[in-house]
């Protein structure tokens, strides 16, 4: 006997962490746009390297044991009736729904169109452009910014690249400076041209791209890796605006209920929590929800679970790779400070596989 149904929208990260957490105690429904989890953590070098191409996608159809996925947009949450739309007009009724819809990024960490034929074509179409460019101009210095410099480089060590970022130092958002420093001196090492403080935007001529200051830059090709736009467009058209805030992201509690609703969650890189949006961060937002939808679905009673506060984590792991040996990891330790790793730790942590082993035994394949 299983406690309720729970639709769960978005098949992230987030969202397949927590439909699995879900699946023995609820009557779970995944639904996503895509037809197979997009790990997106490899998409950097799946965009870069032939042999990575497929390395991304894993199917769904191993997540769940008694739950279902759907391939499918969701239109609209009809909170009155308490059912989610589909395109096709299918309703699924729901007693919690969940919005996990995640962040859009930049090309190339992008599923392009529905279906893993379209995705694949568009990291060929980058791969293509990449070996034939001769400068490549990378904005964002950031860590996805720094990666994909890297990867770069290694790819084409005869190409001009240039990392252009608006902040002080490489990484500044980490609060690391030791580790902005390894990564600024890993790519001047390796002949990537590193400019700090320098806004970049598109300028007057095709190609050419201008500086703050009024600098012109020549490039053939260009990737803007500054920053990700919540996917909750849908919600605004469905006459959900109230539910957001000014950057478009859910606003929930600290339960990671959506502000005003019991039966509503929203979870990961959509919601405005705090924090930096990576990865560990959105698992840990799936269990805790997962904990309080379970005491929710439970209802009253002399037992009952107690919902769970969610506490933002300011300070979490974070590992950069520089291809597939190297890069640089930042650890928290006691005290407020950061440990700072090198290519050891993270080319077995990260760099060499991607966590694509990890991604792949949590849908229900071998690591292979």
């Amino acid at each position: 006997m299983r406690d309720g149904d729970v639709v769960v929208i978005g098949g992230g990260y987030a969202g397949v962490r927590l439909a699995k957490r879900l699946d023995a105690t609820a009557r779970v429904t995944l639904v996503d746009r895509k037809e197979v989890f997009f790990h997106r953590i490899a998409s950097l070098r799946a965009g870069v390297h032939p042999e990575w191409s497929m390395t991304p996608f894993i199917p769904y159809d191993r997540l769940l044991q008694h739950g279902r996925v759907i391939a499918g947009k969701v239109v609209r949450i009809d909170t009155a009736e308490r059912q989610v739309l589909l395109a096709t007009g299918e309703r699924l009724p729901y007693d919690v729904v969940v919005i996990a819809t995640g962040a859009d990024y930049p090309e190339p960490a992008r599923f392009s169109g529905s279906t893993v034929e379209e995705a694949a074509k568009s990291f060929a179409e980058h791969q293509q452009k990449i070996a034939g460019a001769e400068h490549i101009l990378v904005v964002g210095g950031g860590p996805s910014g720094v990666e994909l410099s890297a990867e770069i480089r290694l790819a084409r060590p005869d190409a001009r690249v240039t990392l252009a970022h608006s902040g002080p130092e490489l990484l500044h958002a980490t609060g690391s400076a030791r580790a902005g420093h390894r990564a600024r001196a890993w790519l001047e090492t390796h002949d990537v041209e590193v400019r700090l403080d320098s806004f970049m935007s598109p300028g007057n001529d095709y190609g050419t791209y201008r500086d703050a200051r009024g600098n012109v830059l020549d490039a053939d090709l260009s990737f803007w890796a500054t920053g990700t736009t919540p996917n909750t467009l849908w919600l605004r058209l469905a006459g959900h605006g109230d539910w957001l805030n000014g950057s478009g992201h859910v606003k929930v509690d600290r339960t990671l209920r959506v502000e005003g609703w019991l039966d509503v969650f929203a979870v990961g890189d959509v919601n405005d929590v705090s924090e930096l949006k990576v990865t560990p961060a959105a698992l840990a937002q799936a269990d805790l929800a997962a904990h309080n939808i379970r005491a929710h679905l439970r209802g009253a009673g002399k037992h009952r679970r107690q919902p769970r506060l969610y506490r933002p984590m300011q300070r979490t792991p974070l590992i950069v790779p520089f291809g597939p040996a190297d890069g640089v990891t930042m650890l928290p330790v006691p005290g407020g400070e950061t440990a700072v790793l090198g290519s050891r730790t993270t080319t077995l942590t990260k760099a060499k596989t991607l966590m694509t082993p990890y991604m792949r035994r949590q849908l229900g394949y071998t690591a292979a």
